[in-house]
């Protein structure tokens, strides 16, 4: 959906100053976005009108929330700091098309934030210490419409890679059997204060609908996917008979090379997304 009107920038609020001098905490791995035009250009991402409700993790200090306020129907605002829960709650929890959640996005179901998660678009400058469990977290069902994050740039990598390449693994394969994924902006490390280590890149990343696996089929791609990459310098025909989690037994195996062609001495990292749904599917399927 376009973006409806033009991107205005709210007002500094009576409390905004507040918001402004918090300082990071290195234990919640806090590091607030400055730079005015790159928030502006994650928000226009979003493409959300007055009919959306945008749910942001870790609002922190308001960088992309002022943006969001008075530009989607609702903004739900998730934030475990203490200090800058109740700042954003003074600046902005007035309003009532805001709400300001105290909480840990990990634990937080998403149908008690909206009726309908699958029409919920959520955004979000997430810490690099806990990327992995947010994007899997966000991506459990029932599943946003559209995610937009800021993550390390290394993930970026990760999450766009292509088979036999060094960032291809379990993430790549686990969340593109899911969902597509694009990586929309570059974002340096000068961005951000205080400056990071590493730079940062902005994906987004939009479910599959209708899912095209059942939970059960997602359960087990997750139990393949780990174990593979956990031995991917390994070939495909050990790791399939050997891994105490697969166990696929020696003539199966020869069933699975008759069936799909594939040469069985080639390393996991090899293997598309599309190429692991089937092969889980053969697994589960001959047990």
């Amino acid at each position: 959906m376009p973006c409806v009107g033009g991107l205005a920038q709210n007002p500094p609020g009576a409390n905004a100053g507040k918001l402004v001098d918090m300082r990071a905490k290195k234990s919640l791995g806090q590091n607030f976005l400055v730079h005015g035009a790159l928030q502006r250009k994650i928000v226009e991402a979003l493409g959300c009108s007055k009919s959306d409700t945008v749910l942001e993790i870790g609002s922190g200090r308001g960088a992309l929330t002022r943006h969001l306020v008075g530009r989607a129907g609702r903004v739900v605002l998730v934030e475990l700091d203490d200090r800058l829960a109740e700042a954003l709650q003074d600046e902005w929890g007035g309003r009532p098309d805001v709400d300001v959640l105290h909480q840990d996005f990990l634990e937080l179901d998403l149908s008690a934030v909206t009726a309908d998660p699958s029409e919920l678009i959520v955004v979000g400058n997430i810490p690099y210490n806990i990327t992995a469990p947010i994007i899997f977290r966000v991506l459990e069902r029932p599943r946003p419409r559209d995610v937009v994050l800021m993550v390390q740039r290394e993930v970026a990598d990760r999450l766009v890679a292509e088979p036999g390449t060094g960032e291809y693994g379990a993430l790549t394969v686990g969340v593109r059997s899911i969902a597509s994924v694009e990586k929309l902006l570059r974002v340096p490390r000068t961005a951000f204060r205080p400056v990071p280590g590493v730079d940062s890149a902005v994906i987004r990343i939009t479910p599959f609908d209708p899912p095209p696996l059942s939970s059960q089929e997602e359960h087990a791609l997750r139990v393949l996917t780990r174990a593979t990459f956990a031995w991917r310098r390994k070939q495909l025909q050990k790791i399939l008979r050997d891994h105490e989690a697969l166990h696929v037994p020696r003539e199966r195996l020869e069933d699975l090379t008759l069936e799909t062609g594939w040469d069985l001495t080639r390393r996991p990292e090899t293997l598309s997304p599309a190429d692991f749904v089937r092969l889980s599917a053969f697994i589960v399927g001959n047990r």
